[in-house]
């Protein structure tokens, strides 16, 4: 097995040392190893890691060759990672979370983050098959949302990008009570009518939000899709319907802390499709998009993904089977 660590310099911004530290820990750890084959990379921009990927696969001796990919920093070198593995049977993903928590390693269990960044746990370890959702090209490891949920992460996150690195945790949570205040009361955000389709029936109306789940975890917490498990064959859907404003922040405060508010709608299916006759704001994991149409499927057991000291997935509700 060939064992390729694909670094995202941004994510150690002002940080060298601890970048320096993990490349030393990853040398002297295969320095101890017998036939030890790996390579360090780095992602300079967006979507590099796909190109870097994808060499790793034509330089690989054989079809047969198992790669492992370690996706070291945040969501952003994941998405990239992760959409370039899944064309390739004979690759595994690891991911090794840096800068902010990552949701969807959430679904092994609160506080394992940490265990993630131990290299040699995870060279050592064993991978899961892993359900993906899959839009066109794009791929999505966690989740899909297109509606108001969408319409505030991405302001967000626009946000972030502008905010001095040190004062970014205390503005967030401002900013976010802010975001969810004006896009309550954005009737075009809120109050959107689609046309939707689930396993071809039909689920069309008007809705503040869509949430297709391939696993349960947003920003930290449990979702309202508390049955959405990663390698059970099945998408959870929450479609929760269009309300006044002061109704419409309740039901969203109660689904993101994994309650079924009663406007809410929960179905689990294979594919979904959604269309708007103006752009709706999409995001998949963490990347966004605008779009009048999105035609959404799972892909059971599309990738291996990498599960330190022996994790597990847990177990499909019996509502999921």
């Amino acid at each position: 097995m060939k064992h390729v660590f694909v670094f995202d310099p941004k994510a150690f911004y002002n940080q060298q040392w601890k970048m320096d530290n993990i490349l030393d820990g990853i040398g002297q750890f295969f320095r101890t190893q017998e036939n030890s084959d790996f390579s360090v990379q780095f992602s300079r921009y967006r979507r590099n890691a796909m190109a870097i990927v994808q060499e790793e696969a034509e330089k690989a001796k054989s079809n047969e060759a198992i790669i492992r990919i370690y996706a070291i920093g945040g969501e952003e070198i994941l998405f990239d990672c992760m959409n370039a593995v899944t064309h390739f049977p004979n690759m595994q993903l690891a991911i090794v979370p840096y800068v902010e928590s990552n949701d969807f390693l959430k679904v092994f269990g609160e506080g394992k983050d940490e265990i993630f960044k131990d290299i040699p746990s995870l060279v050592q370890s064993e991978a899961l098959p892993t359900d993906v959702i899959r839009w066109g090209v794009n791929y999505a490891l966690n989740s899909c949302y297109i509606g108001m949920n969408s319409a505030i992460s991405k302001r967000i996150k626009d946000r972030k990008a502008k905010l001095n690195k040190g004062i970014v945790i205390v503005i967030s949570k401002i900013s976010s009570f802010l975001s969810n205040i004006l896009t309550a009361f954005d009737k075009h955000a809120v109050r959107k009518q689609y046309k939707i389709f689930i396993d071809d029936e039909d689920y069309s109306g008007h809705y503040s939000l869509i949430h297709v789940a391939n696993a349960p975890y947003l920003n930290k917490r449990m979702t309202g899709s508390r049955d959405a498990t990663p390698d059970d064959g099945i998408l959870d859907i929450a479609l929760i319907k269009s309300a006044h404003p002061l109704k419409t922040l309740f039901s969203m405060r109660r689904y993101s802390r994994g309650k079924r508010p009663k406007n809410c709608v929960i179905v689990q299916a294979k594919k979904v499709s959604v269309q708007s006759d103006t752009p709706m704001w999409i995001q998949m994991d963490n990347e966004y998009f605008l779009d009048t149409n999105i035609n959404l499927s799972l892909i059971n057991h599309a990738i291996q993904i990498v599960a330190a000291e022996g994790l597990a997935y847990p177990m499909p509700s019996i509502s999921a089977l």
